[in-house]
């Protein structure tokens, strides 16, 4: 029996039993170890999830971020690009490219072509305008466009344009006038027309207050603007100039008191006080600062304020306006 408790003790159940102490404590600790070991899986599991799904939302959330960010770096990049620096650019290019096309001249023949169209050009009335110039211009390349082209068929004519030049010079007159223009070097510029507008209140003078250069004139002067008088000239213009109006009646009423017995005494002066020169119907080119003393009897005038439309039509240099200045003075 002692035997027996002992045996049991040790954990030895005999041949008759169906699984020993040990096997049992073997089995538990085994079945405990799966246990684990799935615990561990499924919480291994769930958290790989729950990171996978953070981090897909992330990605999402960062893509969108970067898809606004980039759309909005799009959008200010095409805002900040110089498009009119890049049309300037595109347009030089082709201008760049069209004067490749051109066609270059021998200095010669260029220099026989110019002449032969200012020839044409003197043709033409002195009031032509650019528009006449241009057709006389395109008449002049149309014909001989057409004397070249008949050179290269062989035909023999008496033309300006050498046979061996015919074909170059139909290159350059079958481009357009202004390709032409530019090979040969010749501008015409576009007609400005002036119009002067006439904003003057009724009833106001004709003429605004004018200021002469030089000191005042005083009153014995007895000046007038625009204003042109007859008389016998007693100092010639032409070889006495004077600085102003001033000096030149100034010099007018020395003369008269300094004139020998018998002389004429200057009792008229007239002034030229214009940069360019005044118009006067004689033969001698008038310039700025002329002074005239002169004597009359009577003294008449010869243009005052307007030279008349029939006037100006018999004499086309003269101006509208009277030029000069005179003045009348007692002696």
């Amino acid at each position: 029996m002692v035997e027996k408790l002992k045996k049991m003790a040790r954990g030895d159940w005999g041949s008759s039993g169906k699984c020993s102490y040990k096997r049992t404590t073997v089995a538990l600790c085994s079945i405990n170890i799966v246990v684990a070991l799935y615990v561990l899986y499924s919480i291994y599991t769930s958290l790989c999830i729950r990171s996978f799904g953070d981090a897909r939302t992330s990605a999402f959330r960062y893509m969108s971020v970067q898809n606004r960010r980039r759309e909005e770096s799009t959008e200010i990049r095409k805002a900040l690009e110089p498009t009119d620096l890049i049309k300037l650019a595109a347009k030089l290019q082709k201008k760049i490219k069209g004067e490749e096309g051109l066609v270059m001249l021998p200095q010669n023949l260029k220099v026989n072509m110019m002449d032969e169209i200012l020839t044409q050009l003197r043709h033409l009335n002195a009031s032509a305008n650019t528009t006449e110039q241009r057709k006389a211009v395109e008449a002049w390349r149309l014909q001989k466009l057409k004397e070249a082209k008949q050179l290269l068929q062989g035909k023999i004519l008496n033309s300006t344009i050498l046979p061996e030049d015919a074909g170059i010079v139909v290159q350059v007159l079958s481009s357009s006038l202004a390709n032409f223009q530019e090979v040969i070097g010749l501008w015409i510029p576009d007609e400005i027309i002036n119009r002067e507008h006439d904003d003057k209140p009724e009833g106001e003078e004709e003429f605004e207050k004018e200021i002469l250069p030089g000191m005042q004139l005083p009153p014995e002067c007895h000046a007038e603007l625009h204003t042109d008088y007859n008389g016998i000239a007693v100092r010639w213009g032409l070889t006495h100039p004077k600085d102003s109006a001033y000096e030149c009646c100034m010099a007018c009423l020395d003369q008269a008191k300094r004139a020998k017995p018998g002389e004429n005494k200057c009792n008229i002066w007239v002034y030229c006080p214009l940069e360019n020169g005044c118009y006067s119907p004689d033969m001698y080119q008038h310039k700025n600062q002329e002074c005239w003393l002169k004597f009359s009897e009577t003294p008449k005038l010869n243009f005052k304020d307007r030279y008349s439309d029939s006037y100006r039509q018999a004499h086309p240099n003269a101006p509208e306006i009277v030029p000069w200045v005179s003045g009348v003075v007692s002696i």
